[in-house]
């Protein structure tokens, strides 16, 4: 039985309309336990992390985790309408996060509670509505982890805007801080040694594309440069230039291996800042994703993360309604069809998985 679509733009609004910037969502931490509870669930609360569990007849069952995570980021300008009032114009939602997450939240909680009226599974099922996802902080999955919560967790679908394509891998992130150094002296005179000379050098070699392997779902890696600075006044060679540079790592080489093939090429030092973000991948073989594919869904490597990153090496697969091109923009929406199709093909892909189509 396909879940509600009118209970889940009910429960869509209510999660728009109350501010959840990350590591602020005690209230929509609330929200959803309300849901829960309502529905005669048992709900946990570590932090404002929202945890529900239903079991299977099997006694020694592993788990199956249904994931998204119910904070936002802030919002920028540019809005056309308030980013916390959910404007319903009968196609689509517009609203702070309806897109990123709040459309995939709300898929994974209703699957969730519709998985509840059998107990007939091959899984026990557990529902994770997860914070501070936007800032990869150690309040959310990282927390639960810690504390035990993946204990005994199989498999995971993480609620994310994908179009309801099946994201079987995920590059991670390794952030560094670089460092160019040279010598103070006089711009006139041409004296010193330019430490903005020493990063261009650096930065032509990130721009090279130096990493051979290649995975055959996520790519190469992938290096960009994103801030600089150097210098305090036009007339004096600059003794150090800092840049920092984003890089997205596939399921082919370690944050280890990468950080060492740098740190041996470039003269600047090189820190990274977390070495936490690591790429996420399930086997194409995995029974969860050939369940997706009976029913005729895609797959693809996605190039932005996601909780999976933290989650523990079990098989993950990201999923959810929208679009990922949405997040984080004015004006962002999801389509009512993007949500109904969402509900109908989340609870056809749970049943496959776990054992019934009734």
């Amino acid at each position: 039985m396909t879940p509600s679509l009118s209970d889940a733009i009910d429960i869509l609004t209510r999660l728009v309309e109350t501010p959840s910037f990350s590591k602020e969502e005690a209230a929509t931490a609330s929200l959803l336990a309300d849901v829960l509870e309502r529905e005669g669930c048992v709900v946990e609360r570590i932090g404002n992390n929202v945890i529900a569990r239903h079991r299977c007849n099997i006694a020694d069952a592993p788990w199956m985790v249904l994931n998204s995570h119910h904070d936002t980021v802030r919002p920028g300008g540019g809005w056309h309408t308030d980013p916390h009032a959910a404007v319903n114009d009968g196609t689509r939602i517009t609203g702070l996060g309806v897109n990123d997450a709040g459309g995939a939240l709300v898929t994974m909680l209703m699957t969730f509670l519709a998985l509840r009226s059998s107990t007939a599974w091959n899984h026990h099922v557990m529902f994770v509505g997860s914070c501070e996802e936007e800032i990869s902080g150690t309040g959310g999955i990282d927390r639960l982890v810690r504390e035990g919560v993946f204990d005994g967790v199989a498999v995971a679908c993480v609620g994310e805007p994908t179009g309801m394509k099946m994201a079987i891998a995920e590059r991670g992130l390794l952030v560094l801080d670089c460092t160019a150094r040279g010598r103070t002296g006089h711009a006139a005179r041409n004296e010193g040694v330019n430490a903005i000379d020493v990063a261009v050098d650096d930065i032509a070699w990130f721009r090279s594309k130096p990493f051979a392997r290649m995975s055959e779902v996520l790519g190469g890696v992938q290096m960009t440069v994103t801030q600089i600075q150097a210098g305090q006044q036009h007339n004096v060679v600059p003794d150090e230039c800092r840049f920092v540079v984003d890089v997205r790592v596939p399921d082919v080489y370690t944050h280890e291996e990468v950080l060492a093939a740098v740190r041996a090429q470039v003269a600047s030092t090189v820190e990274p800042r977390s070495m936490r973000l690591r790429s996420s991948a399930i086997n194409a073989n995995h029974p969860l994703v050939q369940a997706g594919r009976r029913l005729g869904m895609e797959s693809y490597g996605s190039p932005t993360m996601s909780d999976m990153a933290l989650m523990p090496p079990i098989a993950k697969l990201k999923i959810g309604p929208g679009d990922s091109a949405r997040s984080h923009t004015p004006n962002e929406w999801l389509g009512l069809d993007e949500l109904q199709n969402g509900l109908e093909q989340m609870s056809r892909l749970t049943r496959e998985f776990l054992g019934t189509t009734q």
